[in-house]
This record gives structure tokens, sequence and C-alpha cells, in this order.
């Protein structure tokens, strides 16, 4: 935060976002309202399955799941549903596991160093919402997981979200190749490029955090448009973004629903969007590799506003000031992050 990882993605924020027609009468209940407003972790795993042959080549998605999670994203959605605060935590964040039971050796592991996105692969997402909550101290009361399949397959049912980038964004690894100045409509395959792409602009991890944020705000742009094409696109839309995969707090098709009948008066403009800040940048730890540390105390300055259901806090670079710019903490709107 699959964003691909599932990467992203990130659709399920821009589901959140959206007004909604007739096949919302028919939504079960269930979703809960807390007076805090309601908190959603979305994360993109880094899964191949169901990815055919064709279209690994051709998209330059390679053979090798990292069984990680390379999307993590803290959604929270105002009590008042006027409001959604999207912050991103980076895969490589540095943290401490506690001691847990490896889910696929059954091996019982002591507390030891790691990086956030390894949380999937070695408990679960029961284990990832163990780590985020103490991380945060944020209560997160719904899940959702979205892997390549899925985040191809959601793609393609809204005909295509618009990228764009005012530099040239060629990234060799991905093979996606993007002009300057040029917005142009790309289906789930090349939607996979460009929230993969991490070479191409200098900013590693950070440069793709923005372009996952950005790809889910013109993904609201699109879905919101789709919404009254028939009665059921949106149900549609909702079980192929949520797919049928079982998860711990695992919000379900008819919840993500019900979100999107609460919120149908949210536009772009009530969005707003931020990665979590960064101290530094690690030397490299043997055993765990090249990592991030965040800026702690002023994590838990803006993670409070979130636990107080209020706006992102404005940056305090000359309060917290950090030892890179890739990591620094900057809110943006969404309508500041549509593609023309």
């Amino acid at each position: 935060m699959k964003i691909p990882g599932s990467r992203l993605l990130l659709l399920s924020t821009a589901l959140a976002t959206l007004g909604a027609g007739g096949a919302l009468a028919a939504a079960t209940p269930g979703l809960p309202s807390p007076d805090k407003g309601l908190n959603i972790l979305l994360v993109g795993v880094d899964s191949r399955a169901g990815v055919t042959p064709t279209e690994r080549k051709k998209y330059n998605i390679g053979n090798h799941d990292c069984g990680c999670t390379d999307v993590m994203m803290l959604v929270h959605v105002s009590a008042r549903n006027d409001r959604v605060s999207v912050v991103s935590l980076p895969r490589d964040s540095l943290t401490v596991l506690p001691k847990h039971r490896d889910r696929q050796t059954g091996e019982l592991v002591p507390a030891h160093q790691a990086k956030l996105n390894s949380a999937w692969k070695l408990g679960g997402p029961s284990f990832v919402i163990e780590m985020v909550e103490a991380m945060t101290k944020v209560p997160v009361h719904r899940y959702l997981e979205v892997d390549f399949r899925r985040f191809m397959d959601t793609v393609d049912v809204i005909d295509g979200v618009p990228v764009c980038s005012k530099k040239r964004l060629k990234d060799p690894a991905t093979g996606i190749d993007l002009k300057p100045g040029v917005t142009r409509k790309v289906l789930g395959g090349e939607a996979l490029q460009y929230v993969r792409s991490r070479k191409a602009d200098g900013e590693a991890d950070f440069g793709r955090i923005k372009k996952q944020q950005r790809f889910i705000t013109n993904t609201l742009r699109e879905v919101r448009a789709h919404l009254f094409r028939d009665r059921d696109w949106l149900r549609w839309f909702a079980e192929t973004l949520r797919g049928k995969a079982a998860a711990e707090r695992a919000i379900s098709a008819p919840e993500l629903l019900t979100l999107a009948g609460r919120l149908r008066g949210l536009t772009p403009d009530k969005t707003e969007f931020a990665t979590v800040p960064i101290k530094k940048i690690n030397p490299l730890i043997p055993g765990v590799g090249a990592t991030i540390s965040w800026d702690v105390k002023y994590a838990d300055e803006i993670f409070a506003q979130v636990r107080a259901d209020r706006r992102l806090p404005k940056p305090n670079p000359k309060k917290y000031p950090s030892e890179t710019k890739l990591g620094e903490y900057r809110p943006l709107g969404g309508k500041t992050l549509l593609c023309d």
C-alpha cells in the first residue's frame, strides 16, 4: 500500500469514495460505523496466481512471487462520511516483528528485525493487521487484500484508468513508457505496470507510492462515470475487487456497496493522501536488507489525528527535520492528483 500490488491497489479506496445507485438497495448491513471513523487496511500482495504466461511476458510481470505486501495503505473514512484520508506505509519500513508462528513451517519464530512487508508472508493477514495496529495505534476495522490478477480484472471492469506524468516515465523493470505531459487510459496489464514502477524517476518506492495514490484518485473519477450505466455494474465491480479470499476482518462485497452508499456525495476534493514521515534511510542490515525508519514522534502525531477523526495535519519540517527528502510528509488533496 495484488498494489499489486495490487499492488494496489488502490481501487478499494476508489470505491470507498463513490456515490451509488440501484445496486445499493440490496446491500446487506454489517459494516461498522465507529464514532471516530472507519479504518480500512488495504494491501497489495505480490502474487501472480491466475496471471497467464502470456500476460507475464507482455507486461514484464515475471514469475517470482515474493509472498509479501508491496502496497499497504491505511484508509480512514470520517464518521460523518465526508472525508477520506489515506496514509501509505512503505513496504521497506523497518520494524520488529514480535514472536510468532511461521504460517508456512508452523515453527515458533523469536522476535526479530524485519521489513514491514514481510509480515504477510510470515504470519498472514492477521499478522499484518497486528503489526499495523501496533505501529500506528489505529484500530483496523476492515481489511482488503488485492493481488495482481484481481487488480488487472478490476481495472478492466471499468474499461481502464487515465495515467499521466510530468516527466517521461520509462521503467525497464516493468516496461512502462509514458511520454511527459500526455494522459492516456490504460487497461489492467498496463495499469499494473504503472503502479509497480519504481525505477523510472529516481524516487524508488516513494515514487511508486505517489503513482499508486494518483491511480486511486483517477480510478475514482472513472468509476463515478460508470455508476449509472446499469443497476448491476457497481455490484460487479465490488465483487471483482473483493474476490473470494478469506482473511481476518476482510471486508465483503456487500459491505463495499454499503460503504459506497454512505459516501455517495464524496468527491476527489474531499480526499487526502500522504506517506508516513520517514526519518532516515538505514544502512544495509544483514538478513533484512535495505530499510527505512519512520520519524516515530511525527508519525504518532499524524496517527493521533486519524484516531481523533480529524484531517491529516499540515507538514511541520522545522519541528520534524528528515534526513531524506524522498520520504517527506506532504499531504495532497485528491483533486490535485487527477490527470487532465
